[in-house]
């Protein structure tokens, strides 16, 4: 009897184990081109700190890498003020692996201590590997969080040898392949090293400009996302480097590779995610109106069946997003992150030229409409933060203390569009990390980089580069005013909603002598009148000219407004029917991305002295919609209203809630 038994159990085991490879599920293959469905998995869009039982309640303060688990375990690299590597659990559930505090320290959990982490890679045997930036180091977390470090002393440089004594520059990013052996995209040595088992590591390539990303093929060749050359670059297991074909790609930073060697990208300037085919075609399955705001580390979920699924840091949102082919079509999902005086600890925002707690002059407000450098359109785009003036050479000043999030934080050497970020503020039109002479700051944290001539050439920030209130990040060009922008590209708020110090406003706008017009649809200017009412009939656009100044204003000078919109009153000053509050249809809190928003805000003819136009110029189109992110055109439609008399009252303020007073009544007629 128990011969039989075991025959039985020997025979359903071999059995089993045949069925397993006979009928195992093999990977389905990855759909070409294939658009993606894009949720919200975690963050609630605060760059906070904390963890949570509900992922949507969870806050990342700079989610940066990402990797996913085989059980569906979801690991993120979250820098800025939190320094942890972070757990999603496949239930959804938000804890801290290990870190808690910026520094450095191996151990247990908690224990552990990291400086800005960034790129994350799983080992087949589900040890995590982490890119840790400020401490120019690899380290290494098993599945219980104990810290060890693999290589690097700490010290920014450059040296291959032994793990322990080997030198790194701000590496961001780490894959590993099946044997264990960690290859390391060396940021700003321009460098891809490689880690070996027995703890040594070593130069693969060089010649690349501030590498990000890293991922492995099935082949063994190492991709590497060459994020300051805007390519993709293949290293052959012969050493043979070579760019790949796929075309116009801006910052790459993020990679993941699929089973079939369909490569997925994102991008941190467009903030889009891009799938690159084995045949080096690249096609966008994400775009930035999916509500991306810089992108970063992307993984390719873990089910078989489940060929279109990918997680994406995104960073500029504080949020982990899911991308999926749910849908056939890109869903319309665009988060804003949640910046206010609450999530940023901002009671108030310094000014960025000195005396800092001192008023200075505003020249420029966000939503302003701006024309291009190189084209006459005086509609080009929308400004998107507010312009503080200063003389030729002045220090511009840090307003609030954060680190660098991005690899590549400064743009535009020696033009007149020069910037550079800091955490969530950008300060546009200076010289970064130098005098009004080109000069370099004393400051080793602005690294000149110069040509075989020893010709300054730009100047390089790292990655998680602390910076305080007061520091000095450069002088102001010939534009003669420091632009300061408050949130990610495509997600600033208004600065003025962090309470500039002493600044003061009781000025109103203005609204200009037949300031306001109407226009039926053909375009044509509604002007007949009738027993002095001006005659309106169907549906009208309503355009009004208008400006604001403030307190420190010169006389000369025109600001753009804050909130436009109207109201249909009775004769009597009572609201008509259906007109019992304003319509408030332009606001200036948060600005579209749609390119064609500025000709949606103003109509024809407006425009501004700096680019383009003769004159500065604000002409609203106050029944279109301009706010909260969304762009929309529209109309009023008189027929709603009954024929008679009525009054139409233009809302024109600013900012500080001053009210334009003069000229906001318009005598009007309603007629069939």
């Amino acid at each position: 009897m128990r011969k039989l038994l075991v025959l039985v159990l020997f025979l359903l085991l071999v059995g089993g184990t045949l069925a397993y490879f006979l009928f195992r599920r093999k990977p389905l293959p990855t759909p070409l081109g294939w658009k993606a469905h894009v949720t919200t998995l975690a963050g609630d869009g605060a760059p906070l700190f904390r963890d949570g039982a509900q992922s949507t309640q969870a806050e990342f303060s700079d989610p940066f890498g990402v990797a996913v688990a085989t059980d569906g375990t979801i690991y993120v690299a979250d820098a800025g003020e939190s320094n942890r590597i972070r757990k999603i659990a496949p239930d959804g559930h938000v804890t801290t692996l290990a870190g808690g505090s910026e520094g450095f320290s191996d151990g247990v959990g908690p224990a552990a201590s990291f400086n800005t982490p960034s790129g994350l890679a799983l080992s087949v045997d589900g040890d995590l590997f982490v890119a840790d930036t400020g401490n120019n180091r690899i380290r290494k977390i098993t599945a219980q969080g104990q810290v060890s470090t693999i290589a690097g002393d700490g010290t920014a440089g450059y040296i291959d040898g032994p793990a322990a004594q080997a030198r790194f520059n701000g590496p961001i990013g780490v894959a590993v392949n099946s044997q264990g052996s960690v290859y390391v995209a060396d940021t700003y040595n321009d460098r891809i090293r490689l880690i070996t088992n027995d703890g040594r590591v070593s130069t693969v390539a060089n010649g690349f400009d501030t590498p990000c990303g890293i991922a492995i093929m099935s082949d063994g060749s190492i991709i590497v996302a060459d994020t300051g050359n805007d390519r993709l670059s293949k290293i052959a297991p012969d050493g043979n480097i070579t760019t790949l074909p796929s075309e116009d790609l801006s910052s790459p930073i993020g990679l993941a590779v699929s089973h079939d060697d369909f490569i997925y990208v994102t991008e941190l300037n467009r903030s889009r995610v891009v799938q690159v085919a084995p045949d080096g075609v690249a096609r966008v399955i994400a775009e930035s109106d999916s509500g991306f705001h810089q992108p970063t580390g992307v993984a390719i979920g873990p089910h078989s069946d489940r060929p279109a699924e990918l997680y994406v840091a995104d960073s500029g949102n504080y949020l982990v997003r899911k991308l999926d082919q749910t849908s056939a079509a890109v869903a319309s999902n665009d988060p804003a992150p949640r910046l206010t005086k609450e999530t940023l600890g901002q009671e108030s925002l310094l000014w960025p030229l000195a005396p800092q707690d001192r008023p200075h002059e505003v020249v420029a407000t966000m939503g302003e409409v701006r024309g291009s450098f190189d084209s006459t359109d005086s509609r080009d785009h929308l400004h998107s933060g507010i312009d503080v003036f200063g003389a030729y050479g002045d220090e511009a000043h840090v307003v609030r203390p954060e680190r660098v999030v991005s690899p590549l934080p400064n743009w535009g050497f020696d033009s007149l569009n020069e910037g550079f970020r800091i955490g969530v503020v950008s300060y546009i039109h200076i010289t970064v990390g130098r005098d009004k002479d080109g000069k370099m700051f004393d400051d080793p944290r602005f690294l000149p980089v110069k040509d075989p001539q020893q010709k300054l050439t730009r100047v390089r920030v790292k990655r998680g580069t602390r910076f305080l209130v007061g520091d000095v990040v450069g002088t102001l060009n010939r534009m003669y005013h420091v632009h300061l922008n408050i949130g990610p590209p495509g997600g600033e708020i208004n600065p003025l909603s962090l309470s500039l110090v002493s600044f003061s406003d009781t000025v109103p706008p203005t609204i200009e002598k037949d300031g306001t017009q109407l226009f039926d649809t053909t375009g044509k200017r509604l002007t007949a009148k009738e027993a002095g009412r001006l005659l309106v009939s169907g549906q009208v656009r309503i355009v009004v000219d208008a400006y604001d100044r403030t307190n420190f204003n010169a006389s000369r000078r025109r600001l753009g407004l804050y909130k436009l919109g109207y109201q249909i009153l009775k004769v009597d000053g009572t609201p008509a029917p259906g007109f019992e509050q304003p319509r408030i249809d332009i606001v200036f809190d948060r600005l579209p991305r749609d390119r064609d928003a500025t000709k949606i805000a103003y109509a024809a003819d407006s425009g501004i002295t700096v680019y383009g136009s003769a004159s500065t110029r604000f002409l609203y189109e106050v029944t279109n919609t301009v706010r909260d992110g969304r762009a929309a055109s529209g109309v009023w439609d008189t027929s709603q209203l009954p024929e008679g008399d009525y009054i139409l009252r233009i809302i024109a303020a600013d900012y500080s809630g001053n009210e334009a007073q003069d000229g906001r009544d318009l005598p009007i007629r309603v007629h069939r």
